[in-house]
């Protein structure tokens, strides 16, 4: 395999070489092997937020926080970087679902994506639909069943198959301002 290990299985990963190059910045910043949620958010140029923001960034944070100590070790920060940029629509779907599951039951009910898209706007700025419009219309689309939540399966079923919300939900989680600042700190 060479240049080209996996660090993530079941998915085009970081190659060797850039993984290590990754792996020494880490630790360089982060001499513990450990990021804080108070780095991660100086990393990304993200302090004095808005409340909203603020638990919008916490969440991305807890997410990619996959073993749940409090902290984002190399190998979480390295798979999230993996995800971001070479992660199949598949795999950032239920990313995405687990982001907008807020209370971690499995399912997303329209409050859950309400408050989340009330965070993006409030961290990204004015988006094409105000959050109440967004919600209504994922919900007109992708629950299938009409109960009012969206289970991992209709929510990746119903967005890959609607291009125009795939659309919406991609740019409403455009990490590509965090990927740049990421670059720029791995030269």
């Amino acid at each position: 395999m060479g240049n080209s290990e996996s660090v993530a299985g079941g998915q085009t990963a970081v190659p060797a070489k850039e993984t290590y190059v990754w792996y020494r910045k880490f630790m360089k910043e982060y001499p513990s092997g450990l990021q804080t949620l108070h780095e991660f958010k100086t990393l990304l140029g993200l302090q004095g937020l808005n409340p909203k923001a603020s638990q919008h960034v916490d969440q991305v944070y807890n997410t990619f926080d996959m073993n749940k100590d409090g902290f984002i070790d190399f190998l979480e920060f390295i798979a999230a970087i993996n995800l971001v940029i070479r992660g199949k629509m598949e795999q950032k779907l239920k990313w995405y679902f687990k982001l907008y599951d807020a209370d971690g039951n499995g399912s997303i009910d329209k409050k859950e994506l309400l408050n989340i898209f009330m965070a993006v706007q409030a961290l990204n700025g004015q988006q094409t639909l105000s959050p109440e419009e967004f919600t209504d219309l994922v919900f007109h689309k992708i629950d299938i069943n009409n109960d009012g939540e969206l289970t991992l399966e209709e929510f990746i079923n119903g967005t890959e198959k609607d291009q125009d919300l795939l659309e919406i939900v991609s740019k409403s989680f455009d990490f590509s301002n965090v990927l740049k600042v990421l670059y720029n700190e791995k030269q």
